[in-house]
């Protein structure tokens, strides 16, 4: 039937009048953010509704295959047995940020066709339009972001060829963009056999042939030499990364990068114990740190009484100190880290830091919901030396690696959209990962937020953090929170309240912080919450040079936010000894206690050596052979053997 009126639902099931116009961005009865959820309607079938008609009385058709669900606080109709042909959308739940996600389905009259399944988190912007693909998109954009395009396409292979659907990113009209970012419509069953035979990457360069004759002029040479090599197949999926790699770093350093970077953390509720967050950096921070510019952090501790007070401010301590490190080697290289050497450098640091906490709750006799733990959102800007296309050597890289753990969460926001990047560690995406439930099927389950993994309460041979890398080519911000700010949408629906002015030059990243943290306290008072966000411009106005010479690196603790006494306690936790009586202080000078963290710091890679994080500490040699020497000195001999080995 054609609907004669526009309306869509508040998502508020005590509203008392939940009838809204389309468009409305808030509800005029109880002021309800309006959630308008564009879908895609998979299928030919799909195409034989009328715009304006109303499917299953609730999908507004807006064109043939883009509805928009008037009732979005209602389920959606989901089958109970997960047909095959989906499994390949729940195995790849964690490439949300390119890929759309199974919404539900609409059942047909007998006769008129297989059911549709509707996809949501397609390329859809939020006035129901497609994304440009990349063919309408292409003259237009400058170099790097043309090659950034092709460089997401080509890590998408791989996981996409495994489930037999590469042949999605073969399909021209199925590449969006947006942005910088590479969405895809809908997944396209592969035909043919081996998923990484010659041929594949031979019609992958084929496909990529028309958009490269047309490349902007500092990119083409090398696209033309790499398509080339694609199309004849005389190249393999390593080779072709490799050399894509290399032109999008060289081009992207032709970029001038200024970073601007403020954080705070707060308590919430007054009602609340302590403050179980902790950050980097924050207001006590010197703004001469050689850390600054390049790292950021958010960190949300759970578990035990004071356990996750003392597990969060241990996390950011312990990723400091090796960060650093990590970094002063960086710019001493001469050549060029590959991602996934940095990815897998990173990868190990995190598994020292989960077997420091690990460890701390061993040493307590913590058990069960009693072992603190944290979650982790960090951003790293590694300053790699690169040489450019114009012949001079830049001093940054402008690559952003992005790790994460827990449901801690990174967004990044520009003057026209905000795009969350990172998938939460809980029940409900695990369910959707092993192709066992619709993602909002899962959203049902009772314990569906409850973490599925967190820095500390297991050792580290079972820790499975995401690490992402991205590049810096146009003005944005970096926002890294706890779920004290992003539960419920609230980024979503505030980002163009406090982005866009920071963008304009209007707000401080300090008062924007400051205002973020206001409106959590204000809808999600009942936890507490931490902001970092980071300024990024590109813009030749705003030319300053990013990389700093960093100081020595030294075991210490900094200033960090004052803990309650047997908090501190916990921190100050000497391995070495017998734990504490209940309720007796811990009292030890300032350099008692640099040499426990010393020690719980080297304890922490002791356990990573025993517990077979091979990959990540060979990538650590590989990268850093002085840096994992002198940490290997520290440890007993009978132990530094293993080292030696490696």
């Amino acid at each position: 039937m054609l609907s004669t009126q526009r309306i869509i639902y508040c998502t508020n099931p005590d509203c008392s009048n939940p009838i809204n116009s389309v468009g409305d961005s808030i509800c005029t009865s109880c002021q309800t953010p309006i959630a308008h959820r564009y879908l895609w309607a998979t299928g030919l079938s799909a195409t034989e509704f009328k715009i304006g008609e109303k499917v299953a009385d609730r999908y507004e058709v807006i064109t043939p295959q883009i509805w928009l669900d008037t009732l979005p606080g209602r389920s959606p109709d989901i089958p109970e047995d997960v047909p095959e042909e989906i499994i390949p959308y729940l195995r790849l739940y964690h490439h949300r940020l390119h890929l759309p996600q199974v919404y539900g389905l609409v059942y047909l009259p007998i006769g008129h066709g297989n059911p549709i399944f509707l996809l949501e988190n397609a390329p859809i912007d939020e006035t129901g339009n497609l994304y440009p693909t990349i063919e309408d998109a292409w003259e237009q954009a400058k170099g790097v972001r043309q090659v950034y395009w092709l460089w997401q396409i080509l890590q998408l292979w791989t996981p996409l060829s495994e489930l037999r659907v590469a042949g999605s990113v073969l399909v021209p009209y199925n590449l969006r963009v947006q942005g910088w970012c590479v969405r895809l419509v809908q997944l396209v069953e592969t035909r043919g056999n081996a998923p990484l035979h010659s041929t594949s990457l031979q019609q992958l360069g084929e496909c990529w042939q028309p958009w490269v004759a047309t490349a902007k002029t500092q990119v083409a040479k090398e696209l033309e030499k790499i398509v080339q090599q694609m199309r004849s197949g005389e190249a393999n999926l390593e080779t072709v990364n490799s050399q894509l790699n290399a032109l999008l770093l060289s081009s992207a350093a032709e970029l001038p990068l200024m970073v601007r970077v403020s954080g705070a953390t707060n308590i919430g509720s007054v009602v609340l114990p302590q403050n179980e967050d902790a950050c980097y950096p924050t207001d006590s921070v010197d703004p001469d740190d050689p850390l600054l510019p390049h790292v950021s952090i958010v960190c949300d501790g759970i578990g035990g009484h004071e356990g996750g007070e003392v597990a969060s401010q241990l996390a950011v301590q312990s990723l400091k100190l090796q960060i650093r490190a990590l970094l002063a080697e960086v710019t001493e290289q001469t050549e060029l880290a590959a991602p996934d050497l940095l990815q897998k450098q990173l990868e190990a640091i995190l598994r020292v830091v989960n077997n420091v906490i690990c460890n701390c709750n061993n040493e307590q006799n913590r058990e069960g919901t009693q072992r603190m733990g944290t979650t982790v959102v960090m951003a790293v800007q590694p300053p790699q030396v690169v040489q450019t296309p114009s012949g001079w050597q830049s001093q940054n890289a402008h690559e952003l690696y992005l790790a994460s753990v827990g449901d801690s969460r990174a967004y990044w926001m520009t003057h026209h959209y905000c795009q969350l990047l990172t998938v939460d560690d809980d029940v409900a995406g695990r369910e959707v990962r092993y192709g066992r439930s619709f993602y909002r099927k899962a959203l049902e389950r009772p314990d569906a937020t409850a973490l599925t993994q967190a820095l500390g309460t297991k050792d580290g041979e079972f820790l499975r953090p995401s690490i992402q890398r991205f590049i810096l080519e146009e003005d944005g911000i970096l926002l890294l929170c706890s779920d004290g700010l992003s539960d419920n949408d609230w980024v979503e629906h505030s980002w163009q309240e406090f982005a866009l002015p920071v963008l304009r030059g209007e707000l401080s990243p300090e008062d924007a912080v400051a205002a973020w943290i206001d409106l959590a306290n204000q809808k999600n008072a009942h936890d507490n919450v931490s902001v970092v966000l980071t300024l990024c411009r590109v813009s030749p106005d705003y030319l300053v040079p990013m990389t700093r010479s960093l100081l020595p690196v030294e075991i210490e603790q900094e200033e960090e936010q004052e803990l309650t006494a047997s908090a501190q306690a916990l921190l100050d936790l000497d391995t070495t000894e017998a734990s504490p009586a209940p309720g007796k202080k811990v009292q030890a000078p300032v350099k008692a206690q640099r040499r426990r963290f010393r020690w719980l710091w080297i304890l922490g890679l002791l356990t990573v050596l025993v517990g077979g994080t091979g990959g990540g500490l060979f990538a650590w040699w590989k990268l850093s052979p002085q840096t994992f020497q002198q940490a290997c000195q520290k440890l007993p001999l009978k132990v530094r053997g293993l080292c030696e080995r490696e």
